[in-house]
């Protein structure tokens, strides 16, 4: 397992980075043994709300194959007008690894980081699992139009995503192990 933590167009927050790697560092050790999974390579970027769209579409886009011009600029348009309330994404890559796309303007401490962490490693864990994978791709590639599923494949891919949310909402509590840990 490979973790990365870096910044995308984010300047004078060089304090904030080292926060974020620590906490990161001892997030993946709380949550890969509370979590069942395999935690996969993870690549935690740190941006800003309006470059938080452009990072999570581009690699949405290199993941389902998506190459008309004209999908991708709706899709940004689309992500832009939610990325105003996104905390953080989960996002899996073509290499089989995970990228975690945080907005730090939504994080005025170190207690909401580490609520937000915890929580988009945990889907991070749920990708790893048997099937997941291949079913978020498959609905990157519907939501994209590159490739069209059935509408019982898209009610049951929506049972999933929910039940999916469930787990992660649930499994916050271990940020409190997180923030304690971390200062120490």
């Amino acid at each position: 397992m490979k973790l990365t933590v870096s910044t995308h167009e984010l300047f004078g927050y060089r304090a904030t980075l080292r926060t974020a790697k620590r906490l990161t560092e001892e997030a993946v050790r709380i949550v890969d043994r509370a979590v069942s999974g395999r935690m996969p390579d993870v690549q935690v970027v740190l941006t800003s709300e309006r470059k938080l769209a452009e990072v999570a579409t581009a690699a949405e886009w290199e993941t389902a194959g998506c190459v008309d011009k004209r999908v991708q600029a709706r899709a940004l348009r689309s992500a832009k007008k939610l990325a105003r309330d996104t905390a953080g994404r989960a996002i899996p890559l073509a290499d089989g690894g995970v990228l975690i796309v945080v907005n730090v303007d939504q994080h005025p401490n170190e207690a909401t980081f580490a609520i937000t962490l915890v929580h988009e490693l945990v889907h991070a864990m749920q990708i790893s699992r048997k099937g997941v994978r291949d079913r978020l791709i498959a609905g990157l590639r519907h939501d994209l139009g590159v490739e069209k599923q059935s509408r019982r494949w898209d009610r049951e891919h929506a049972r999933c995503l929910e039940a999916e949310e469930k787990e992660a909402y649930g499994s916050e509590y271990l940020a409190g192990r997180l923030v304690p840990a971390a200062a120490a």
